[in-house]
């Protein structure tokens, strides 16, 4: 089986309103107020009021969040694998 290529992980934050995420690998929870997840860069949590997944791509890696963001934080840099169940769900 061969490797995927690892993608670049980019995030861009537009007036803490709406948040586009590349490079994601596996989504690990989520609600109104904190999603988890796993990019080519280890562990991201969002945390916030209102949040909503608008779209997830599974072949692209790619993530969009609106809402009122209030953080954006890194955890374990070497937790990836493949798209969940979870994840799943958004293709």
């Amino acid at each position: 089986m061969q490797e995927k290529p690892k993608q670049n992980h980019n995030i861009i934050l537009e007036n803490r309103k709406s948040l586009s995420i590349s490079g994601i690998t596996d989504v690990d929870s989520f609600d109104e107020r904190e999603i988890s997840l796993y990019t080519e860069l280890g562990e991201l949590t969002v945390q916030g009021r209102e949040l909503h997944i608008d779209a997830m791509s599974v072949e692209t890696g790619n993530m969009t969040i609106t809402g009122d963001i209030w953080s954006l934080v890194y955890g374990d840099k070497d937790r990836r694998g493949p798209i969940s169940a979870i994840g799943k769900l958004f293709r």
